[in-house]
């Protein structure tokens, strides 16, 4: 089978958009990512999954502990700045817990304390005990066929 055909198909599942961010030596660094998804409530674990030639790969397996930002619609501009897409030349706003970084005014954020690691392939699959849980009301960003897109809810 053919890597893009194995992509277009996995494209066609939709998915939200995360920000995953750490602090290394009192900086921010982040990425964009939606291979994430929860994993058990006793422990509260959640994974994501980062591809072994991402250089935030490093950073994620040396931190204690790291944030997972879910984005809004309004939002879509700061996944494209962590994605490395395009350069937002405005401020972008963290709110600190415990030291970790997470997006301000994300639909929800998380910080995770570093669980487990487990080499899957050509990504590593990270899980992240819950430890912090902050929320908004807002629209979810998704990506799906490789375009961002939305969800309109009557569910509040």
């Amino acid at each position: 089978m053919e890597d893009r055909t194995f992509r277009n198909a996995m494209g066609r599942f939709a998915t939200g958009v995360t920000v995953i961010t750490v602090n290394e030596g009192g900086e921010t660094h982040g990425m964009t990512a939606n291979a994430f998804m929860s994993v058990s409530l006793d422990p509260k674990l959640v994974l994501i999954s980062i591809d072994n030639r991402a250089a935030m790969l490093d950073k994620l397996k040396s931190a204690d502990s790291f944030g997972i930002s879910m984005l809004t619609e309004g939002q879509k501009h700061l996944s494209k700045h962590f994605a490395k897409q395009e350069i937002f030349e405005g401020e972008i706003s963290f709110d600190v817990i415990d030291e970790v970084p997470v997006l301000r005014d994300s639909l929800a954020a998380l910080v995770c304390k570093n669980y487990q690691q487990v080499p899957a392939g050509d990504h590593t699959l990270i899980l992240g005990q819950v430890e912090e849980i902050l929320f908004e009301e807002g629209e979810p960003l998704t990506f799906f066929k490789g375009q961002y897109g939305g969800i309109r809810s009557d569910a509040r």
